[in-house]
């Protein structure tokens, strides 16, 4: 009997498939734990929130920090994710020098419609293991926000300490910046008008 094992990649390897033209340029791929992992395709639903969550946050956050919409993070050393938005610190080369890594993190933020498991069971504890302060999910199918925060290591299993739910109609404290409210009725997109 014959066993095989799947290659997992590092990170610099990922990066170096890409330079030989392995992905096409409309590849939707992310590094998940050494793996390639094709991402699931936006539903209107979902570009519509990415669309609103991206206008009000950059009307909030303004210069204090920087958003990276669908933007590499660096979690050595084997996982790239690309989180729908993350706010990071800003930093004076805008990361030309190298994709923000979890140090540089202040939220990542997923929206989720059928990616919803994937984002609470793969995406969820990786970013609790790179010690990302806070994780949010759009939840689009329950039209509600999830809120981690508090990370959390033990015995081998990563996750948040804390989850808290807020009701599209409410609003919700920016965690890295505690006096900006976001307006949570302004993201959520308005299902019966659509």
């Amino acid at each position: 009997m014959t066993i095989t094992t799947a290659k997992r990649f590092t990170i610099a390897e990922y990066h170096r498939l890409a330079e030989l033209g392995f992905f096409e340029e409309n590849d939707r791929v992310e590094l998940i734990k050494g793996e390639i992992v094709q991402m699931v395709s936006k539903g209107t639903p979902h570009s519509v929130c990415e669309t609103r969550l991206f206008r009000e946050l950059f009307k909030l956050v303004g210069e204090r920090a920087t958003l990276r919409g669908q933007q590499p993070l660096i979690i050595p050393n084997d996982s790239e994710p690309e989180p729908d938005l993350a706010i990071v610190q800003n930093r004076t080369d805008d990361y030309l020098s190298a994709h923000p890594s979890p140090e540089d993190v202040l939220l990542v933020i997923e929206i989720a419609g059928s990616s919803l498991k994937y984002d609470q069971e793969v995406k969820l504890p990786l970013y609790a293991e790179a010690s990302i302060s806070d994780y949010w999910i759009f939840n689009l199918g329950e039209n509600c926000l999830e809120s981690y925060s508090q990370p959390y290591k033990v015995q081998g299993k990563s996750g948040y300490r804390r989850k808290l739910i807020f009701l599209s109609n409410e609003t919700v404290t920016l965690p890295c910046f505690p006096d900006l409210l976001l307006n949570l009725s302004k993201v959520f997109p308005k299902m019966d008008q659509a």
